[in-house]
């Protein structure tokens, strides 16, 4: 692609910028759909989008995009079936009301939920139900809320279809989803410990109430069939990858199923599977890759090359996670995995995984590190219950650079 004037290159920068602030408020699907085309045109008008370049990245986008929003649909239908609830349920009852126990079962259900469905079920699904679970019980609700936003990041490791970001990194890294999450399974279990006492530490206070609450007399029930076929769903991921077939594939036919199921016991349908997929959401993520690979041939993926190391020892492993968290804090950890990893897969596998540290982990240090962020701000909003900026990141300043070390550090020694 030929060099183009820094006037052009300006209104990269302007397009990304748009994205962003829209990204970060969060406006009617319309809107957000209107302001990726407005970006695309615009970058385009500017020169700076050629067939090659377009046809790249939507291939490389292609699949992960339907995977969001299938795997959105999925979600929505465990959710409408009463998935959630009833985790929520046990999570009560077996902790006996008491907080303790409600928030170390929070704890290990947001981990679970995040790594099988997405951070974005976590934030979205999950945390309102355990907040209105607390607050029914007259527990304090803060820590319940936390674990639920730093398990959607920082247990966003284990598997390939736990985050967006790992699904953009799969095609640069010479692992299949087995051999990725058998890697990260180490990584990510010293990450929930650090996360654990760690929250307990900080949320202690608040969890000192050593009184016995009653649960509700009314038990949600399990719903078996969406469990089933997320179970299944999980299966095919593996099973596909041995065989070529991308996990949007297999997120599309579990999603289908539970539509299906969920039309016949009339708790869902096409237009609420529609509204779930959330196809603006879709459209603008391409937008943001065309923007995202046209400022990567210009001067800040210069300078971005320029700081990247030359190996892949401790050090270099440290350097590519610490500037992958800056990236997320900067432009979010989807704009920073479209820009960042390309230039990181010369390097190997290392420092491709390196950089997810920083991008799911580090993503967790600032509002702005991941929408996965804003979205549980939302969600609380929502329920009147805001968190002020100082909690956020008394919490997220403290424990996110102990528990980014502690991962590089295992991943270094695994290696």
């Amino acid at each position: 692609m030929p060099r183009v004037p820094p006037l052009a290159e300006l209104v990269a920068v302007a397009a990304l910028v748009a994205l962003l602030v829209t990204a970060f408020r969060h406006p009617s699907g319309r809107v957000e759909l209107a302001v990726g085309a407005a970006t695309v045109v615009a970058v385009g008008s500017a020169g700076l989008l050629d067939a090659d370049l377009v046809g790249s990245t939507l291939a490389h986008l292609g699949p992960v995009v339907l995977f969001l929003a299938t795997i959105l649909v999925v979600a929505d239908v465990c959710a409408a079936a009463g998935l959630f609830a009833w985790a929520s349920d046990r999570i009560v009852r077996l902790g006996r009301g008491r907080a303790v126990p409600v928030f170390t079962g929070t704890f290990l259900v947001a981990a679970a939920i995040t790594t099988t469905l997405s951070l974005d079920a976590t934030v979205v699904l999950l945390t309102p139900v355990v907040v209105a679970a607390a607050l029914a019980l007259g527990i304090p609700h803060g820590p319940g809320a936390s674990a639920c936003l730093r398990m959607a990041n920082s247990a966003s490791l284990l598997l390939p279809v736990s985050n967006l970001t790992n699904l953009l990194a799969m095609p640069h890294l010479d692992l299949g989803f087995a051999a990725f999450a058998l890697v990260m399974a180490p990584v990510l279990a010293v990450v929930l410990v650090v996360e654990y006492v760690g929250l307990r530490w900080l949320h202690r206070l608040e969890l000192a109430d050593p009184g016995r609450h009653r649960p509700p007399a009314v038990q949600a029930p399990l719903p078996v069939v969406p469990v089933v076929v997320v179970g299944a769903m999980l299966v095919g991921f593996a099973a596909g990858s041995v065989v070529g077939i991308e996990p949007g594939y297999v997120s599309t036919v579990a999603a289908v199923a539970l539509v299906g199921w969920a039309r016949h016991r009339r708790i869902g349908g096409f237009r609420r599977a529609v509204a779930a997929a959330h196809p603006s959401f879709a459209g603008f993520v391409l937008a943001l890759g065309l923007v995202v690979a046209t400022l990567g041939e210009g001067p800040l993926g210069t300078e971005v090359r320029g700081l990247l190391p030359s190996g892949t020892g401790v050090v270099d492993l440290f350097v590519v996670a610490g500037l992958a968290t800056v990236l997320s804090a900067l432009l979010t950890n989807l704009s920073a995995t479209l820009l960042v990893v390309p230039m990181l897969a010369p390097l190997g596998t290392p420092a491709v995984l390196a950089a997810l540290l920083g991008l799911t982990i580090g993503s967790g240090l600032t509002w702005t590190g991941s929408l996965a962020n804003l979205l549980w701000r939302r969600a609380l909003v929502r329920q009147g219950l805001p968190v002020s900026s100082r909690e956020f990141h008394r919490v997220s300043l403290l424990l996110t650079p102990v528990s980014l070390l502690a991962a590089v550090l295992t991943l270094a020694l695994i290696t």
